[in-house]
This record gives structure tokens, sequence and C-alpha cells, in this order.
């Protein structure tokens, strides 16, 4: 026997957990791709991904993942053989490095590490020591879903701008755009990427590219870029095709704009907010049991941590063991570590992830860290007793 049957809950960093009337939105027969109905559809989705995003400038869409859009995004702003900046947190910086090598650009990257935010006075000097401007962009991750570290965009922004580089400030917003205040026009980012299957609640297979102004000017400088991921004609069309460069993801778009309606109700000032209390929460409760036992959060500081994604550890094989549990029988599934695997022992890392992104409330905290806290009492791994009742406390708590 298993308590975990019934409807189960993947806390994973994404894809995230999907709203029912985002699904239902989804279920409808396949539409004449050329009824006007989907360009009405078109004409509310950009405006309001940019309300999220916090921009007056401009969004490209792409059927594409988050990999997809590292390499759409450097390939309308620079040419093989230049040069990009990337100050590494975790996992997917070093991804993100990865795609810009394999389309010819060099690449230098300062290494902070998996427990450290972006330093911006290390990408000040690297900027500094770069007298002939060979740096075309610097590629921050603003929450890298490895180590759930956040860091600081707005500081990169000042850095760039006081030393007179005219490097672009490109961020991956992949895990934290719905979810951690992220403020692109406020904050000076020139090209910024997410995707469909964290924060905006849909499934994945959209990725977006949003870009000012500054960057727009880039990419009329740049020599080739590919019929497919030139956002170009994506981000301002002449016909309702070429949003997606062919035929359009129609069902993914439904599940989006009405992910996005969510949010408008909401209003995303509350969902900030809302992630804030329940990571919090989520902080509380680990915290609490790390008191008598291993348990740490990844990232020590409380303001760098991401309010999307926690990663956390127990110790050396304890990790998959409470994972395992926790699926088999409690119906809850937290995510795998990354980039934290034990050089002696990889098939038994100790490092885990919980992902809070999207469509998450208390009570769906509260599930999962009762869960937790009786996977820890059943397989006997060393904890303080009572980490529900602080999260449950810290929830009453006034903000």
């Amino acid at each position: 026997m298993s308590l975990a049957n019934g409807r189960p809950h993947i806390a994973i960093p994404g894809p995230s957990v999907m709203p029912d009337r985002v699904l239902q939105a989804m279920h409808r027969p396949a539409p004449d791709i050329y009824d006007p109905g989907l360009v009405q559809i078109m004409s509310s989705i950009v405006p309001d991904l940019k309300y999220v995003a916090q921009t007056d400038g401009y969004v490209a869409m792409y059927i594409a993942n988050g990999h997809g859009i590292w390499e759409a995004s450097l390939q309308n702003v620079t040419d093989p053989g230049d040069t990009v900046l990337v100050p590494a947190t975790g996992r997917f910086g070093h991804g993100w490095a990865e795609t810009a090598r394999s389309i010819g650009l060099t690449v230098d990257v300062i290494e902070h590490g998996r427990q450290s935010p972006i330093d911006p006075e290390r990408v000040r000097a690297a900027l500094r020591a770069d007298t002939d401007h060979k740096i075309k962009a610097v590629l921050a991750v603003h929450v890298d879903t490895s180590s759930s570290v956040r860091s600081d965009i707005a500081a990169l922004r000042k850095v760039i701008d006081a030393e007179a580089h005219p490097a672009l400030l490109m961020v991956d917003c992949i895990a934290s755009l719905g979810c951690d205040r992220f403020e692109m026009d406020a904050w000076g980012a020139d090209v910024m990427l997410a995707a469909s299957q964290k924060g905006l609640m849909t499934p994945p297979g959209m990725g977006f590219v949003f870009f000012n102004e500054r960057a727009k000017a880039r990419r009329a400088e740049v020599k080739s870029v590919s019929f497919y991921w030139d956002w170009s004609n994506r981000a301002e069309p002449e016909m309702f095709y070429m949003y997606f460069a062919g035929t359009a993801p129609t069902h993914l778009l439904y599940a989006l704009r009405e992910a996005l309606t969510m949010i408008r109700e909401e209003g995303i000032e509350a969902v900030w907010e809302r992630h804030a209390r329940l990571a919090q929460m989520l902080w509380t409760a680990v915290e609490h049991w790390g008191q008598d036992g291993a348990f740490r959060l990844n990232i020590a500081d409380p303001a760098h941590r991401s309010h999307a994604v926690t990663a956390a550890g127990l110790g050396k094989g304890q990790g998959d063991r409470l994972r395992a549990w926790l699926t088999e029988q409690a119906g809850v599934t937290l995510g795998i570590g990354l980039g934290a695997e034990d050089a002696d022992d990889p098939t038994a890392s100790g490092y885990f992830r919980f992902g809070h992104m999207g469509h998450v409330n208390a009570h769906m905290m509260l599930g999962v860290l009762g869960a937790v806290e009786a996977g820890l009492t059943a397989l006997e791994i060393p904890h303080r007793a009572g980490g529900v009742t602080a999260a449950a406390q810290a929830m009453a708590a006034k903000p």
C-alpha cells in the first residue's frame, strides 16, 4: 500500500504545475491556422508578455526550449569570432557559454561556483581590461536553476554604464520570469530570455526573447542570421504566419493566453509577493530541520536565494533516498540535483531541488513540507522535528 495514489504533485523546477484553466484552454480540436481568431489571440499575448517582463520593448517567440533561445538570442547580436563574457553561477550559466562556443564565439567565463551570486566588481574588472571592446555581450543568468542563486541584474547594468562599455546586457530569466521580481526596462537589460514551462505555467515548447532598441540596432550590424532564428520578422511580423516563421504552436498559444490572463488577474506585484512568501515558508522549514542534522540550503544569504527554486543538500546519498521515498510513498516529486554530484559516487547525490514556481499556493507548499518531514522521520534521517509548524508560523506572520 502506498499513500502516493491520488493526484501527484510535481515539485520540480520546471515544467511547473499547470492550472486546470490552462489545461482546459488546450482541450479543443486543431484550429484553422488562418483563422482571424488566432491573430486576435496573438495581439493580446504580446502586450501581456511585455507586462510580465516589465518592458516596452520587443518580444520574439520561438517554438523552442531554453536551449533553443540561448542560441536564438546570440545569433541576433553576434557574429562568429565575437567575444562574450559569462559570469557563471551554476550549470545553466555554463550551458549558455557552451552554446556560444558552438556557434563560433569566444567565451570568457568568470567562475563563481554554485553558492555565490554574480559579483559586479569581477565583471567590472573584466570590462575595464577589455580596452578594445572585444566583448560584445555579458551573458548573465538571473536565477541559475541548478544552484538556485539569484543575481543582481541592475547592479550589472550600473557597472557596464560606469565603464562606458558598449557590451549588451543579456539576461536568462528562464527560471525566474513570473516568479522573482524582474523589471527589464528599469534594470537595464538589453536582451532577456524566458520559456513557457516555469513561471508562465504553460507546457514546454515555447521560448521568448525580449529585446530593446540597443539590441535591435546591434541586430542590424550582424552580418548573417538564419531565417528561423532571425527575430526581426517575429517581433514585427507583416502577417501572423511570421510570428513563428511557419505554423504556429496553436494549443500552446491557447494555454499561454489563459496563463497570462491568470497573471493579469492576480497582478504581477502580487505574483512576486506570493512567490516570496511561499519561498520563506520553505526556507524556514529547512533551516529548522537542519538544526539537528545535515539538511541545509545551498544559498546561505536569503537576499541571494530565488523565490522560484531552492537547492538543498542532506549529505551523501540521503538526497536520493528522500526523493525516492517521497515519490513512492507520498506522491511528491522533487527535482534532482544538478552540478553538485559527489565526485566519488555520482549516483548517490545528497543534493536535490524544490520547485515552487507558477501555480503554487500555501496548502501545496505545506503539503510538500509535511511529506518531506514524514520522509525524514520514516528514513531516520537526523533532523529537528517541527519544521512544518515553523513554516506555518512563517505563513501566519504579517509580511
